[in-house]
């Protein structure tokens, strides 16, 4: 026998082989798909809970940044040499308290000086009253004349405005010896200190330190305008008591609380958002200027809302969904429309759902329409398999153990 026909009988040989193996292959495939579809008859375990009613607060959050009720830098009012400095740096100083002092003695001289000028100015006004008065009775015998005792009136009104203008004078000086004692205009923190005792500071110079209020202080935030009714609505119904919660960076716990104060009165084009200002007692210093905060605030309350897991609701082509368990086990998928969040894992269902209905909150990937579903609580584990199934799984080649059927998540 030649080559040739040794090499056709062999590529012959193979080719029946390869057939006859995917043959079998498809038949093993097909028993495992029959099982499947078998299987798909069975009821599908699931997690199911009913929606209850109750009252529901409505929040909206936004990002906030803590701002300072009021922040005043310190600058000395007069020139001159610092002699000292009274306060700490990051220390509480009150309103009225010395916090530095200038060297006084140059403001001193000068409001000596001023003291001096009027007591002499007070004793020329005095001799000059004197005179008119000894004019006055000697016009009475007509032992002077009318131009000389006219004179002298004009005399004394001089000396009386020179007087009063002393009088300016040592206020004046008065005041800038007092500018040399600096006092905090506000309570707050004092910050880092911008000058050292022994320079020479000048007036309305380079800042001594700057105070910062935080009791209480703002927290400024944005919110889009199509919440601009329902804020304004809250103010409206209660001007002195609409809530303002401060939460941490992971909106896990509020840090501080206060009440909203102010809407600003235009509406950013460019972001399509607008202002609030809320004011916070931060009695325990939780807040500090410059801070980041989410700011969560309440402004309406839903009574008797229905209230479900967050997870029973779903997302469609057609919109929000929820499947609904029927009377036989079964489940139908019904449109619903979430009102917002009503805490951390619930959602208020405003339209679509009442108080009772039971709806699926786990192992809704496998369901549709018409499902057979086997209702389990939460935390409740599935029956395990029975005899007939497990032959059923073992005959298609699948795992010989007997566990159970709990529902997926």
């Amino acid at each position: 026998m030649s080559r040739w026909k040794i090499a056709l009988i062999v590529v012959a040989v193979a080719l029946v082989a390869v057939i006859g193996w995917r043959m079998y292959s498809s038949r093993g495939t097909a028993g495992g798909a029959g099982w499947q579809r078998g299987g798909d008859s069975a009821p599908v375990p699931v997690t199911v809970v009913a929606a209850v009613a109750q009252d529901v607060p409505v929040y909206l959050t936004a990002l906030g940044t803590v701002q300072a009720l009021n922040t005043v830098t310190v600058n000395a009012q007069v020139s001159g040499q610092l002699k000292a400095l009274h306060f700490g740096e990051g220390q509480e100083v009150k309103q009225g308290q010395l916090i530095a002092e200038i060297d006084p003695r140059t403001f001193q001289a000068a409001y000596d000086q001023a003291l001096a000028k009027k007591k002499q100015d007070m004793a020329l006004l005095t001799a000059s009253q004197s005179t008119l008065a000894r004019y006055e009775e000697l016009m009475k015998r007509n032992f002077v004349s009318g131009q000389d005792l006219e004179n002298q009136r004009q005399s004394v009104r001089q000396q009386q405005a020179i007087v009063a203008a002393d009088d300016a004078a040592i206020s004046n000086a008065q005041t800038q010896l007092g500018y040399t004692r600096i006092v905090a205009p506000i309570t707050g923190i004092a910050g880092i200190r911008q000058v050292d005792v022994g320079n020479l500071v000048s007036a309305n110079g380079t800042g001594i330190v700057t105070l910062t209020q935080v009791h209480p202080l703002n927290v400024m935030f944005t919110l889009p305008e199509q919440n601009l009714a329902a804020v304004r609505d809250a103010l409206a119904a209660d001007p002195d008591g609409v809530e303002v919660a401060a939460l941490d960076r992971t909106d896990a716990h509020i840090i501080a609380t206060g009440v909203l104060k102010v809407i600003d009165n235009q509406i950013d084009t460019a972001t399509g958002t607008f202002k609030v200002k809320s004011e916070f007692d931060n009695a325990d210093s939780t807040l500090w200027p410059g801070q980041f905060v989410n700011v969560r605030v309440r402004v309406r309350t839903v009574e008797d809302g229905i209230v479900v897991p967050a997870t029973a609701v779903q997302r469609g082509p057609e919109g929000s969904y929820a499947y609904v368990l029927q009377p036989d086990d079964t489940v139908a998928m019904q449109p619903v429309q979430p009102g917002g969040d009503a805490g951390d894992s619930n959602v208020l269902v405003s339209k679509g759902l009442s108080a009772g209905t039971r709806v699926v909150t786990e192992g809704q990937f496998r369901l549709k329409p018409g499902s057979k579903v086997q209702p389990l609580a939460p935390g409740q584990a599935a029956a395990p398999l029975s005899a007939e199934e497990l032959a059923k799984l073992k005959a298609a080649g699948g795992p010989s153990g007997g566990g159970g059927r709990g529902p997926r998540h």
